[in-house]
């Protein structure tokens, strides 16, 4: 009997769904290693292995069988692809061209040989960032730079608007995903893309006002307000539209920080100066990587740095990482929901993560746990945990998804 390997959904699906993965026509109890790979779009090879062992009927499925051994262990369905390595150190995965496929190549091999044994079969799936119908819009109005994605079907859905951190550029992975669950998700680029600034020593407010207007004017989007979601340097900057603009209804918060860091703040005639960068508590690991996690001055020291988010009437639910390391999100959280506690305002929904990183990304990309920070100028630990972390991702991924249906509703 020839041996085969099943893959559910066959072909392909969306990368944040779940893939059921079964091997049939192997000996009884016979030990095998799995083995998958992908290229990112700049040739960037990742590869993950396990080492498994059939059942009694020579089956294996990955739902309900142990890894012994290898790039994870245990019972984790979805272990080949978030326990992904990169070969390149200290290369994150990252999705350019959600307009394609990552295509991931899934081997079987024979015993558990550290280089694996005789090839036994091989099949090649492919993880779309675009559910099928799935509608991709360039937006060049006014100064916003942007694309907009629409659910397939004509209508009117609650909208948001999607921000990245310092890499810069325009970043549409997320927002292609979330479109597929029934949201008009704008990615917006702010800085070192198309003829926006190269650098970002200024963020000016009144750019993120005219990208939150376009958005609430699109006849595909239901107001009164719309819905923000922004990591890293993403979530800082969400807080500050937060707090300086209207029409932001629910912002969800991933790894942000309260203060300006790196950067002034302008809203009209308001100035948020950043904080101060202590580089005497920068740490080396034992690694060799910058540990950056204390090299930032309280914004309780330096109040003016402290982004006013008493003054917002948007809900808020914070995520966070425990063991991010590119800066104190917890600190950070608990200090965003006494200030707003203390002005009378809506307690924050927080939700930490243990032994999970700063990047919280959707389910299923592989934690990058260190890599090169663009205001460091060096490559720094950004923490987590691989386990953990993708545990984080999956739990999150629905968590934003169920708090902006709660608060901008479905589509009309």
């Amino acid at each position: 009997m020839a041996v085969t390997l099943s893959l559910e959904p066959a072909g392909r699906s969306c990368w944040d769904e779940p893939l059921g993965i079964s091997v049939h026509g192997l000996a009884p109890e016979q030990p095998v290693t799995l083995r998958a790979a992908l290229r990112d779009e700049k040739g960037a090879l990742f590869r993950a292995h396990a080492r498994y062992r059939a059942d009694d009927h020579g089956g294996l499925d990955l739902a309900r069988a142990p890894a012994l051994g290898g790039s994870f262990a245990g019972i984790e369905p979805m272990g080949l692809l978030w326990a992904l390595e990169p070969e390149r150190p200290f290369w994150r995965l990252i999705k350019r061209d959600v307009q394609t496929p990552f295509v991931v190549e899934l081997e079987v091999l024979d015993g558990h040989e550290p280089d694996g044994g005789r090839l036994l079969t091989r099949a090649v799936h492919e993880r779309h960032f675009m559910a099928p119908g799935v509608r991709r819009v360039p937006v060049r109005e006014g100064r916003v730079r942007a694309t907009l994605f629409l659910p397939p079907e004509p209508g009117c859905y609650p909208g948001i608007l999607d921000l990245f951190g310092v890499g810069g550029g325009l970043l549409e992975y997320r927002a292609s995903l979330l479109a597929g669950k029934g949201f008009a998700v704008m990615a917006l680029a702010y800085y070192n893309y198309d003829d926006l600034p190269k650098c970002m020593d200024t963020m000016r407010m009144e750019y993120f006002e005219e990208a939150v207007n376009y958005l609430l004017s699109h006849p595909e989007v239901k107001g009164p307000g719309i819905g923000l979601l922004g990591i890293s340097k993403g979530g800082e900057l969400g807080l500050a539209m937060a707090s300086f603009l209207k029409g932001i209804k629910a912002a969800v918060i991933i790894n942000g920080s309260v203060a300006a860091v790196g950067n002034t703040i302008h809203y009209k005639d308001e100035t948020i100066p950043p904080v101060t960068i202590l580089r005497n508590r920068v740490r080396m690991t034992k690694d060799g990587l910058k540990d950056v996690v204390d090299a930032l001055q309280s914004p309780l020291v330096e109040e003016k740095s402290f982004i006013p988010v008493e003054r917002s009437d948007t809900a808020f639910l914070l995520l966070v990482g425990q063991d991010d390391h590119n800066w104190k999100s917890e600190f950070y959280a608990n200090e965003i929901s006494k200030r707003l506690e203390a002005h009378g305002k809506e307690k924050p929904q927080i939700i930490c993560y243990p032994e999970a990183g700063h990047y919280i990304e959707p389910p299923y990309f592989p934690l990058c746990k260190a890599g090169m920070h663009l205001l460091v100028g060096a490559n720094i630990t950004f923490g987590g945990e691989p386990k953990p972390h993708a545990v984080a991702q999956v739990d999150a991924w629905q968590q934003l998804q169920t708090f902006f249906h709660k608060h901008l509703g479905s589509k009309n």
